[in-house]
């Protein structure tokens, strides 16, 4: 059975940092998950898991990095963008791996532990320097703009666009396109 991400229940004034935490609960709780199952669950699991990763942080670098970047600094955005280019890159091998294999188990782990460590910080670093910045209006605009990048995400990484909002512009549509065709087969 093929899940598809659905982004956020789409509240008329979504605050950008309130659906961004709402999200890294699923993927805190599909990293979970993924790592307890076992058989064709695992696999659909991980599937559900890379989708939401791929349009969380595709959204992440439109929406929120160009404002983090202001708000909490070049050094503090540049340095999410980085732990997601690794994190992109690693999920792009793990897409590749069965996941029932022991390599597969033991490059999850330290998967699961670095998208942890990458969440701590935005919500350390990030979210309360963008929620001080911005006003309430400011945060639910950018909540629809966040939605609506996802809505128009690849669903699966791509290495050569992770950590750039550029490119993601750039690219995203196309890569989109792509993976919404390569889902459905």
């Amino acid at each position: 059975m093929t899940q598809t991400v659905e982004p956020t229940k789409v509240d008329p004034d979504p605050d950008v940092i309130g659906v961004l935490l709402d999200q890294h609960t699923r993927v805190k709780n599909l990293l979970t998950e993924v790592a307890a199952a076992t058989g064709p669950a695992k696999q659909e699991h991980f599937d559900e898991l890379r989708r939401l990763l791929a349009v969380h942080e595709a959204g992440e670098e439109a929406v929120l990095r160009p404002v983090s970047q202001k708000a909490a600094g070049e050094q503090v955005a540049d340095a999410r963008d980085a732990e997601e280019k690794e994190a992109n890159d690693a999920l792009s091998v793990l897409e590749k791996l069965d996941v029932t294999g022991i390599e597969f188990a033991v490059k999850f782990a330290e998967f699961q532990k670095a998208v942890l460590a990458h969440a701590e910080h935005e919500e350390a670093e990030e979210f309360p320097a963008v929620r001080a910045l911005c006003s309430p209006p400011e945060l639910q605009e950018m909540g629809r703009r966040l939605l609506e990048a996802e809505s128009r995400a690849a669903t699966h990484p791509r290495t050569s666009t992770a950590g750039s909002s550029a490119a993601q512009k750039v690219m995203g549509p196309l890569a989109a396109m792509v993976d919404k065709v390569r889902d459905a087969l």
